[in-house]
């Protein structure tokens, strides 16, 4: 199956078992390939993915990211037709719930989104502010924007307008437990013959003959393959540093802090039954229901947040006043929002691009490839990662050149054709990403 020559233990090395890196190995064990998975921790989905959101929402301002989106929707509905395999811990559940997104002037009231749902047969429904109210009756539709600071002395000042409206698409949610969805593609992907090794961290990647070889571990041991994969979540550009291949790439990754509030809704209100998920861009949040009748709302990054990047390996794992400054803009949207001083929730590191759009590609070491710059967006479309790239890397490995003609992939459930090198580690920023996540 690999054109190398070389012989060795596996043929090929994912360095990573987050959601992406487990669906990664399960497409190739289904091409009969030979893979392991090595993660630094004890287990699969314990990093990035455990601390996520797990949003899988179908709404994009780019064709391919829309399309892959909804095709990812098409994979999670389908859950464990698509494993094949029943985990003895049961399987991760898609709630169905929707997702609506507030028209905004800073999202261009949604222009090309409703447009790319358009194109690609989306269903989605318009929504007054009417509407709003009676779907949701515990909000406060007037405009609050621009999104400020709560030490802005215009914080929680509202116009007396009323936002525009809002677009809700029935076709979207969230799976109730990400880090068993993860397990779920590794039981699958072992009873395909993968492999998965935990508690191990790679220190070098290994290079015989100008390409990847391998990666040798910390423990001293060396573990041979002539196809490595980067798909190691916040520490993916120290990886591709080890690996040399970071200084020519166009698009780069970087370790972002994240937190995450977690609170109880409006008192006789049942958020978890009959809330959905919420991006709204006039406050700079995104929430959703979450178990237990509460509320997850994140930041959806407006200006005038801080950005904390940071070293993955020595970092501050404590809340700061980003907990609060989300609690309290989501407080202008639901006037009755109980203020605790309870502080819960998550702190975790996203691994973001340059333009918040993740990286799909080879590399220019042989051998080496990376599924990087996906935490907090690309959770919706791990599946469809992993199918995207197994083929990349089998169809390279025999010889294409997906720098000169890049691939394309067939999406089977919306019968589109999307190109891979939409993903490209050399592309220019794209205009039309939102350079915002919904986590």
């Amino acid at each position: 199956m690999n054109s190398t020559g070389i012989k060795s233990a596996y043929d090929a090395i994912i360095i990573g078992a987050g959601v992406i890196g487990s669906a990664i190995g399960f497409e190739l064990t289904k091409k009969g390939w030979k893979t392991l998975n090595i993660d630094r921790n004890p287990t699969s989905g314990y990093g990035s993915t455990a601390a996520s959101c797990a949003i899988v929402r179908v709404h994009y301002s780019t064709f391919d990211g829309c399309a892959l989106a909804y095709e990812g929707y098409h994979y999670w509905k389908r859950w464990g037709e698509y494993l094949e395999f029943p985990d003895e811990k049961g399987l991760a559940k898609f709630i169905e719930c929707g997702c609506m997104v507030y028209q905004t002037k800073t999202n261009q009231y949604l222009k090309k989104v409703i447009s790319r749902a358009e194109e690609l047969n989306i269903p989605f429904e318009r929504w007054n502010p009417a509407q709003i109210k009676s779907r949701l009756p515990i909000v406060d539709t007037r405009q609050y924007g621009p999104v400020k600071l709560p030490n802005n002395k215009d914080f929680g000042r509202a116009s007396n307008n009323d936002l525009r409206g809002s677009i809700f698409f029935p076709t979207a949610g969230y799976v109730n437990d990400p880090q068993l969805s993860a397990h779920n593609l590794q039981r699958a992907t072992e009873a395909k013959n993968g492999t998965f090794l935990f508690n191990s961290s790679v220190t070098e990647i290994l290079v015989r003959k100008s390409r990847a070889f391998g990666v040798k571990l910390s423990d001293g041991r060396e573990i041979h393959a002539p196809v490595v994969i980067n798909v190691a979540g916040p520490h993916s550009m120290k990886i591709n540093q080890l690996a040399g291949v970071e200084e020519k790439m166009n698009i780069k990754t970087k370790a972002l802090k994240v937190e995450v509030s977690h609170v109880k809704p409006p008192y006789g209100f049942d958020y978890e039954k009959q809330a959905f998920i919420v991006s709204d861009s006039d406050i700079g949040c995104y929430s959703r229901p979450e178990t237990g009748n509460h509320i997850l709302i994140g930041s959806e990054d407006p200006e005038c947040d801080e950005r904390i990047f940071v070293d993955p390996d020595d970092w501050d794992e404590n809340f700061t006043d980003q907990w609060n400054t989300q609690l309290y803009r989501q407080a202008q949207r639901y006037p009755d929002l109980p203020l605790s001083s309870n502080i819960k929730g998550v702190v975790s590191l996203y691994d973001v691009s340059d333009d918040w759009i993740p990286i799909y590609d080879k590399s220019d070491l042989p051998g080496f490839y990376m599924a990087i710059g996906s935490s907090g967006n690309q959770y919706k479309n791990a599946p469809l990662a992993g199918v995207m790239m197994a083929k990349l890397v089998e169809k390279c490995e025999d010889g294409i050149n997906h720098d000169r003609d890049p691939l394309s992939l067939h999406l089977k459930y919306i019968n589109r054709e999307i190109n891979i090198g939409f993903y490209s580690r050399n592309r220019k920023i794209n205009p039309e990403s939102s350079l915002s996540v919904l986590g």
